[in-house]
């Protein structure tokens, strides 16, 4: 979708959407007499979310929106609604033109660009396969001019929020797709093609180097499927020269099917979107390098695809992981801590990162605790922990901290090995958690991020509708701009 700013309404066919704070209502001064009342027959009292449509007959009938703030919204926090909410209702309304007149309300400069970014955001739909829908059903809005927001808003969407909607929009596809298009190698194709001229370093390791420095944790999770694994590193060079980079790495399953502790039938196919962290890193790098962030960050996708195959690791097996720890494999359903463990050690060798953040769709425990509301952070530094809550908090990608401690970790020793990659059922996402950090080195700040209730929705929200949600990019970005940036 198209979008724009400008000082006053445009002429031409296009609905008017205007805001309501409670019954301060500024937009509609001038639009005709007998408004109100319209609205109250609507029941519309200016609520948060709210909306209500009415046709002007004394403007040939244009279509006027009224969106809901709340009586005592803050723009700030007004801004994600009215976006997406003037975007739900318009998409597919036969509407091809939108304006939205902020006129009177306070928008500040940041607040107007997010308006922008929520409507662009809700815009976004994946009906790539759909070939035989309705025209009814089919998007119509393909602009959206913005009125009565100060003129730095336009400077800030363009340069701060519209490659952070292009980052969300590439972790959006890479998970909506399905497992036959969207494969390791296919995933490092399109992240090539998409970031294509902003100046990313890509280096891309197959199985034989792989297997040639010993990842036999990564390795074994890939060994039961005709898709090769692939360990994806993005560079973004943004900062000083030789200032030490973060370092993101995400979980990239991009089909999990259990392995030989194959999964129930039923919902298996969304298990094509296990690579909703590697997803999230890879929109978070297009973000930040189309926004020419001032940091210097690395992005690490652990690909793999994960089938039931004569070839399949079997529960039991043991496996030596990169950095020389043995692994017994009790339940092959438990992977993707295999495979950051891996990332995480040739991260450590090659970038020496003071900071790693993971992000993985690890644990339904996880999903059992928080719901579909938050994502789970697991942390070994308090500060490194804040940093990220206050992303999260800003962005909107909201985060819990969860327990870590020495009672947990007892709970994955293994008999015959180092480490079982699962405890007991009970705290299952801690137990994860505790896998991946006996693999950090003393002295690195790390979180990993258990997103497995947030990368995809079964509901629509301000910012996305049914599907993939992009969870993560924003939250990364954000981290980025308070913490790393100079």
């Amino acid at each position: 979708m198209q979008i724009s700013f400008a000082s006053v309404r445009p002429a031409g066919d296009h609905a008017l959407v205007v805001p309501a704070a409670g019954t301060q209502r500024p937009g509609l001064a001038g639009l005709g007499d007998g408004l109100d009342g319209a609205l109250r027959r609507q029941r519309f009292e200016g609520e948060a979310g709210g909306a209500a449509e009415i046709f002007l007959t004394n403007d040939g009938g244009r279509r006027l929106l009224v969106v809901g703030l709340g009586a005592n919204a803050k723009p700030a926090e007004a801004a994600e609604k009215l976006g997406g909410t003037l975007v739900a209702r318009l998409l597919t309304s036969g509407e091809t033109n939108a304006v939205l007149d902020l006129t009177g309300l306070n928008f500040d400069a940041d607040a107007a660009a997010k308006v922008a970014l929520a409507a662009q955001l809700r815009s976004w739909r994946h009906d790539r396969y759909r070939t035989t829908l309705k025209d009814k059903q089919k998007p119509t809005l393909t602009s959206l001019t913005i009125v009565g927001a100060p003129a730095e808003a336009e400077a800030r969407w363009a340069n701060r929020y519209a490659s952070l909607a292009g980052g969300v929009e590439l972790t959006r596809e890479l998970v909506a797709e399905p497992a036959n298009i969207i494969y390791p190698e296919s995933f490092v194709a399109r992240c090539r093609d998409q970031m294509d001229g902003l100046g990313i370093e890509f280096e891309v390791l197959g199985e034989k180097e792989m297997a040639d420095l010993g990842m036999g944790a990564l390795l074994g999770v890939s060994q039961g499927s005709v898709r090769d694994a692939q360990l994806l590193v993005m560079r973004w060079n943004g900062g000083e020269p030789g200032d030490t980079p973060v370092c993101f790495i995400g979980k990239g399953v991009t089909f999990d099917t259990g392995g030989i502790s194959i999964k129930p039938a039923a919902g298996m196919e969304s298990m094509k979107w296990d690579m909703g962290g590697a997803g999230a890193v890879a929109g978070a790098m297009k973000a930040i390098a189309g926004r020419k962030a001032k940091a210097n960050v690395v992005g690490i996708c652990g690909l793999v695809e994960n089938m039931p195959d004569g070839n399949a690791q079997r529960p039991g097996d043991v496996v030596t992981s990169m950095n020389g720890q043995t692994i017994e494999v009790i339940n092959t359903d438990a992977e993707g801590r295999l495979v950051l463990c891996d990332a995480i050690t040739w991260a450590q060798a090659n970038i020496k990162p003071n900071t790693i953040v993971d992000l993985a769709t690890l644990t339904g425990a996880m999903v059992v605790a928080l719901g579909h509301e938050m994502g789970g952070m697991f942390a070994n530094d308090d500060g490194l922990a804040g940093q990220l809550s206050a992303a999260g908090a800003a962005s909107g990608d909201k985060l819990w901290r969860m327990p870590l401690g020495e009672a947990y970790d007892r709970l994955i020793d293994s008999p015959i090995a180092d480490i079982k990659n699962v405890g007991p059922r009970e705290g299952g996402s801690i137990t994860a958690a505790q896998f991946i950090q006996r693999f950090v080195d003393e002295g690195v700040k790390w979180a990993h991020l258990d997103i497995a209730g947030m990368a995809w929705s079964d509901k629509p929200s301000n910012t996305y509708d049914k599907g993939a949600t992009g969870f993560g990019v924003r939250l990364l970005d954000q981290y980025v701009a308070d913490v790393c940036e100079k």
